[in-house]
């Protein structure tokens, strides 16, 4: 099964490498690894370029953009393999052996999607945990009380991006959530929670850096459970209130 992995970047110089070598170094070889730069400014591209000279498995492009949704359909729209997944270059796979571990998870338990645990780690100190995102089985009964997987740790077929579109750049923070709760409503379809860490994220994200994104979030995660039928104000009230476990690790 070929792997796509996704990385949006946009002036990621810090962080840029640390996050493509944790793909790049995976024992599991078929990956296809498509990075979308928006344009940067800084040393973003140039180390994606010298990469791409080294690595035959990297396919980039650069050009402005509406932002990470825009950049991650249009990483989308160039994914050739059989399962696509994201590493954002604020991000990076927490080992060297999990996409191997996801593949075996998609061919021994049949399913159209995996996703496992995530870790909010400190901006400069990644070894320090701030959040511990531990997921667990899905059923459909779970959508009202305001669960959803991490959404960077979720690998999903390519076929279900050609079925069900894409994310929804009406939404500026909470794509990921309605286009999570159109696909998990499908009752026909099968996920699989890999109990494992996934990915290691940096704190700072754009859902959670101020107040005034947060309320944002609150809005828009409204509007996508009105528009997907898997809630109301209570949904909300529970999924913000459920995150509070996770800061204690």
């Amino acid at each position: 099964m070929k792997v796509s992995i996704i990385t949006a970047t946009y002036n990621s110089q810090s962080t840029i490498k640390t996050c493509m070598d944790s793909v790049l170094s995976q024992s599991y070889k078929d990956i296809e690894y498509i990075v979308v730069d928006g344009g940067s400014k800084d040393e973003t591209l140039n180390y994606i370029v010298e990469q791409a000279s080294k690595h035959q498995n990297i396919i980039y492009s650069s050009e402005p953009d509406k932002g990470i949704y825009d950049a991650l359909n249009k990483g989308i729209a160039k994914a050739t393999g059989d399962i696509i997944g994201f590493v954002h270059s604020d991000d990076f796979l927490a080992s060297s052996t999990i996409i191997q571990t996801i593949v075996d998870a998609f061919k021994t338990e049949n399913v159209d999607g995996v996703y496992g645990n995530l870790h909010y780690v400190a901006l400069e100190n990644t070894d320090k945990i701030i959040r511990n995102w531990i997921s667990k089985p899905f059923n459909s009964s779970m959508l009202k009380k305001g669960w959803m997987p991490a959404h960077p740790t979720l690998y999903l077929k390519k076929s279900l991006y050609d079925k069900n579109g894409i994310f929804d750049l009406s939404y500026k923070i909470a794509a990921d959530y309605d286009f999570i709760l159109r696909i998990f409503k499908q009752g026909h379809l099968k996920f699989y929670f890999l109990p494992k860490t996934i990915v290691k994220m940096r704190v700072g994200g754009a859902s959670n850096r101020s107040l005034k994104n947060i309320i944002q979030k609150s809005k828009e995660d409204y509007r996508a459970i009105k528009t997907n039928k898997t809630g109301n104000w209570v949904t909300i009230m529970v999924k913000n209130v459920s995150k509070l476990k996770q800061f204690i690790t």
